[in-house]
């Protein structure tokens, strides 16, 4: 296959073609397979975020007898024509005002939340359990619609990896909610019933986590649109691929800590609002897990998330099928390990350290992604 036909496939590091003898212009292919791309660039920095996109790092540009892809981009900017060359260059970014539908949006799965879980404390018997269904399918259908729209809401062309990530969330909510009582009462011996909604029953359920992380999808929205408005002003801004990725590096990591501080807060006042004790360490790994995946998600990135959500979500399920495959003869030290764990550090041990162990790779890869010209241009999902 010729280089040309390579360079077709999304993703893949592109190559200058091979000339024939005397040939001295290696750009000259490249121009003409991004032509359409410099004949709209309204800059050359525009066309950079492009390559970059397209994989051209700035090895590949040394290939095309440039320092970088930004000193690569201005030869393809100055060399293309297009129709109107005195067009004027676009005005920097604005930051866009909030639209009102899509923070109710936001706000929704949390209220939803705080609705159901105020009649499962008025209600017992049946009638709990109705509310209880209830109140789980309206807060995934609000959680899913969040989802969907506005700063959390992803590119289009990942769908596939959107729904495996939507659903893998809902998962580790709902582990949010019960896992830990269920792992509790796997280790004592249970559980010796259903959860029946109550603190003190069989299969203890922790409705201050779930209320957090459903209140938290707002703040989690304003950190998303925040970062995806300013890192687009910077891109118009910046003269050069590197400035741009030094620019956005420290911007990133303090919307990271702006949201994590403000699910701090959201964990007190829930557990003060519930009368129940502060569980920071789960709720806030997992919530910076989130996070990370959505944003990843929300700028083109879906796969590595998915996997990664997945198999946080596998290890947490796991955990108590280990304790009950224990108790088959033979099988003892299957169940060492969670057991240990429990009983040094209580059931939330498990979640904090699976979560905070999968959300460190994820904030390594949003640093070297989301810190990209392609990942904030143009063409990117709106806010």
């Amino acid at each position: 296959m010729s280089d040309l036909g390579e360079l077709d496939r999304p993703g893949t590091p592109e190559r200058p073609t091979t000339t024939r003898r005397g040939a001295g212009d290696p750009v000259k292919a490249l121009m003409h397979r991004h032509r359409e791309l410099c004949e709209r660039a309204v800059d050359p920095l525009e066309i950079a975020a492009g390559l970059e996109a397209h994989g051209v790092t700035d090895r590949t540009a040394a290939r095309f007898r440039h320092r970088d892809v930004f000193s690569l981009a201005e030869e393809l900017y100055a060399r293309v024509p297009r129709g109107d060359d005195t067009r004027p260059r676009p005005a920097p970014t604005a930051l866009p005002r909030p639209r009102p539908g899509r923070a109710l949006l936001t706000l929704l799965p949390g209220a939803l939340c705080a609705v159901a879980l105020t009649g499962l404390r008025l209600t017992e018997g049946r009638t709990r359990l109705l509310v209880a269904a209830v109140g789980v399918l309206a807060v995934t259908l609000a959680l899913r619609q969040a989802l969907r729209k506005g700063p959390l809401g992803p590119r289009a062309g990942t769908r596939r990896g959107r729904l495996r990530t939507t659903l893998w969330t809902c998962w580790l909510l709902a582990y949010a909610a019960l896992g830990d009582g269920l792992l509790r009462a796997t280790v004592a011996g249970g559980p010796d019933g259903p959860p029946t909604g109550a603190p003190d029953g069989p299969w203890p359920f922790a409705p201050a986590p779930l209320l957090t992380l459903t209140l938290a999808c707002a703040p989690a929205a304003c950190c998303a649109h925040l970062l995806s408005a300013r890192a687009r002003r910077r891109l118009d801004a910046s003269r050069g691929l590197e400035e741009f990725t030094a620019s956005v590096q420290p911007l990133l990591l303090g919307v990271f800590t702006l949201f994590l501080a403000t699910l701090g807060a959201l964990t007190a006042l829930g557990a003060a609002a519930l009368d129940e004790p502060a569980a920071y360490a789960p709720v806030l790994t997992l919530g910076a897990l989130l996070f990370l995946a959505r944003l990843l998600t929300v700028h083109g990135f879906p796969h590595l998330p998915a996997l990664v959500l997945g198999a946080t979500g596998t290890a947490e399920a796991l955990a108590p099928a280990t304790v009950l495959a224990g108790r088959l003869p033979g099988c003892g030290l299957l169940s060492v390990p969670v057991e240990t764990l429990v009983t040094a550090w209580g059931p939330a041990a498990l979640p904090a350290l699976l979560c905070g162990a999968a959300a460190l790779p994820l904030l390594v890869h949003a640093t070297r992604t989301l810190t990209r010209a392609s990942a904030h241009a143009r063409t990117a999902h709106p806010c």
